[in-house]
């Protein structure tokens, strides 16, 4: 035997295995140099499919290019290599052109001239997790000694060492190229969420980017936007908008603040009762949260049932995203509401600077206050802080319905009422056609609140000046409603022409919120030029890890620990908890949206 020759090849061997990023190049490259090397003169590498019942040539070294002549599969059951697996050990074939057990082997080594054949299973699975073995021939009839078998089995074990490196580098690269997706998703997502747009939007690009299909509840809209089916084989997209839309949407915020009320995901069964067909889908409720306030819910049906750990990163930046928004949007429609609610204010009172300023004001707001318009004010017999949470609920979803109906329409609260201010353009604009979009308030205001509100139409305002009587001749029919218990359209038919006014609210949570979670620390870097809010914000987009946002930063990791620590004595700083960096990152990121709307000025939390 020649040991040098043996050992050169070994060293040949590993020296591939080292070198190649390429399996097939390896394996293509093992085999050759088995064969170059040892008496064997030809050889290959198979993949082993007990399904399909067949063996599959991934590998091969001949040097004879018998061209067409080669046979890429072989039936198991005229193979050894089915009884080197279930053996788990070499399976020698003195003479494959006598061997009768093994006649596909014996009509092709007929054909291609070789006689000694030896298997032997590798220990591994390519690809698609099938085994694999190795098989050599020689052209002649030679002795396998234990020598031999020796060598091709520690060929064998290097061989698998390639396989196992081979599936390591796919597998990393996945795994890599699934992270930088995962990373520019976030990134996307939070683009999205800063480009001042939808919650629609959002949810649609959520959809895209989650593996599974996905739905949206606003809950401080009261708005369901769904994504596609679950369940395309049986329903398609379209008609699954149309389904939940149409019939699903309240049985699915119901649920959903039901899920949130228990402050956790919930995965369970969901049988969608009101549809002609009852329809069960698994289903994972996730709770959209800022500041312990539910603002939403995303609802995952799970056709692909296990989530890895990058499609949790997802699900919680999707979460993320999609709660940062619908605060956003809920600070927007506050804000609005109130800015609404002055200006109403000011038209009730009379207590305007010019009628011109007025106007311009109203103008900016979207409503021309010489156009004819109408108020619909609707009440309500519970009220108090028990009722405040529901008032507001009630107030996005009667925008909701408005902005439905009318595109220039808008809702306010003024007085613990809410007002609809409605464009008398177009068609559709008689009494009973605003009977109609009353009795929708109506319904809304029955599932939301359980309670039927007292609605009231007021004349018609062609000037600044109409507002003033139009709203004491409501109130004055609401008082009537009130006082003889009566709820449903109230008309001056019923008690004659009575004005209502609609409170507004000027809630600041969300500042205060601001102000608990960085106010001092915003406060801190305003007055001594530190910048501790940035230092904070890079460590939590950093996941807190100390060297990774040392470096984004162009800091020293030991300055970057004494930052953090003197952050900590300074401001009482707590990121032990999820909940506790959720809420940090949350305050950041809308300090930083905030002022960006105000051009850099101070935001009113931080004076």
């Amino acid at each position: 035997m020649d040991y040098r020759s043996h050992f050169r090849m070994l060293r040949d061997v590993a020296s591939l295995i080292n070198a190649s990023s390429d399996l097939n190049t390896t394996l293509r490259d093992i085999i050759r140099a088995v064969c170059l090397h040892t008496e064997w003169s030809m050889g290959g590498i198979m993949s082993i499919d007990r399904k399909s019942g067949l063996a599959y040539v991934i590998a091969r070294h001949d040097p004879n290019l018998l061209g067409d002549i080669y046979q890429n599969q072989w039936e198991l059951k005229s193979s050894p290599t089915i009884l080197a697996l279930q053996r788990n050990e070499p399976v020698v074939i003195n003479d494959a052109q006598t061997a009768d057990e093994f006649p596909g082997y014996q009509q092709e080594a007929a054909l291609r001239g070789y006689r000694t054949v030896a298997v032997l299973p590798m220990g591994c699975k390519d690809a698609q997790d099938r085994a694999v073995v190795l098989s050599v021939q020689s052209s002649k009839v030679i002795d396998v000694t234990e020598s031999n078998l020796a060598l091709l089995q520690t060929i064998v074990h290097m061989g698998a060492i390639a396989v196992e490196k081979a599936h390591r580098l796919a597998a990393e690269n996945a795994f890599a190229a699934r992270l930088q997706g995962t990373l520019s998703a976030n990134a996307a997502l939070m683009q999205q969420v800063l480009s001042n747009s939808s919650v629609a939007s959002s949810a649609a690009m959520i959809g895209g980017i989650l593996p599974n299909p996905v739905l949206a509840v606003d809950l401080t809209a009261n708005l369901v936007v769904p994504g596609r089916s679950p369940k395309p084989g049986e329903i398609d997209d379209s008609a699954w908008e149309a389904m939940v839309r149409q019939t699903l949407s309240r049985q699915i915020i119901e649920m959903s603040r039901a899920v949130a009320q228990g402050r956790t995901a919930q995965t369970q069964d969901v049988l969608f009762r009101e549809l002609k067909a009852p329809l069960i889908l698994p289903t994972l409720i996730e709770p959209l949260f800022v500041d312990k306030e539910v603002v939403g819910a995303l609802w995952i049906f799970p056709i692909k049932q296990d989530f890895s750990d990058l499609d949790h990163l997802l699900l919680d930046s999707a979460k993320f995203a999609l709660s940062v928004q619908m605060m956003r949007h809920h600070i927007r429609f506050q804000n609005e509401a109130q800015t609404l609610s002055d200006l109403f204010q000011e038209l009730v009172e009379k207590r305007w600077r010019t009628l011109d300023d007025v106007k311009l004001k109203a103008m900016r707001l979207g409503i021309d206050l010489e156009a004819a318009s109408r108020l619909v004010v609707v009440g309500f017999r519970s009220e108090g802080e028990d009722f405040s949470e529901t008032s507001l609920e009630l107030h996005r979803s009667f925008a909701r319905v408005a902005q439905q109906r009318s595109a220039q329409a808008t809702v306010f609260s003024f007085d613990n009422l809410i007002v609809c201010h409605l464009p008398m353009k177009g068609e559709n604009q008689t009494d009973a056609a605003l009977s109609g979009f009353m009795r929708r308030l109506i319904e809304e205001a029955r599932w939301i609140a359980g309670d039927i509100p007292y609605v009231v139409l007021s004349r018609t305002c062609r000037s600044p000046g109409d507002y003033s009587s139009a709203w004491h001749e409501c109130r004055r029919l609401l008082h009537l409603a009130r006082r003889f218990n009566r709820t449903g359209i109230i008309s001056s038919r019923d008690f004659g022409p009575l004005p209502v006014l609609l409170s507004a609210a000027d809630t600041r949570e969300v500042f205060e919120f601001m102000n608990d979670a960085i106010g001092l620390m915003v406060r801190h870097d305003a007055e001594h030029g530190t910048a501790y809010v940035e230092t904070l914000k890079s460590y939590l987009d950093n996941g807190c890890r100390s060297q990774q946002c040392a470096d984004a930063l162009g800091l020293h990791v030991t300055t970057l620990r004494y930052r953090l620590t003197r952050m900590t004595e300074l401001f009482g700083l707590d990121i032990d908890s999820p909940e506790r960096r959720f809420s940090l990152e949350l305050a950041i990121r809308l300090h930083a949206i905030l002022a960006q709307e105000n051009s850099g000025a101070n935001v009113p939390y931080a004076p």
